[in-house]
């Protein structure tokens, strides 16, 4: 049974930093790809980054992009999300899933590839 548990989030002020943590569990074969996805009051869910574990290709939406990094640390089934520069506008639910495919995956951004899903953890940006 794959488990996905994301961890990290908080309150912190405008221009801060902040690294959240996705740990994904129970996955045995394949490749893998981690994205996180955001979705704040109001809003439609959307990616921020993702990246495939097996090479560490990464993609960036355009409004985290030269802020935000995401990283994996494959030895603790771990991708990592720093954000940095943190704005109010960044303010929401920010959750971690995984997708599994058969090769490496050329498209790993759309979000009905994603199978497993975490909780998600609340990231406030406020003064």
């Amino acid at each position: 049974q794959v488990h996905v548990v994301e961890s990290g989030g908080g309150l912190v002020q405008p221009g801060g930093a902040l690294r959240l943590s996705c740990t994904a569990s129970g996955i045995l074969a394949g490749y893998v790809a981690i994205g996180w996805f955001r979705q704040a009051p109001g809003r439609a869910r959307e990616l921020v980054a993702s990246i495939r574990t097996n090479d560490g290709r990464t993609y960036y939406a355009e409004f985290v992009q030269g802020r935000f990094t995401v990283a994996r640390d494959n030895a603790r089934n771990t991708v990592y999300l720093q954000m940095n520069k943190v704005e109010p506008h960044d303010t929401a639910r920010y959750t971690c899933a995984a997708a599994t495919f058969t090769e490496p995956p050329s498209d790993f951004v759309s979000a009905y590839l994603y199978d497993y899903w975490g909780q998600g953890t609340q990231v406030t940006v406020s003064s």
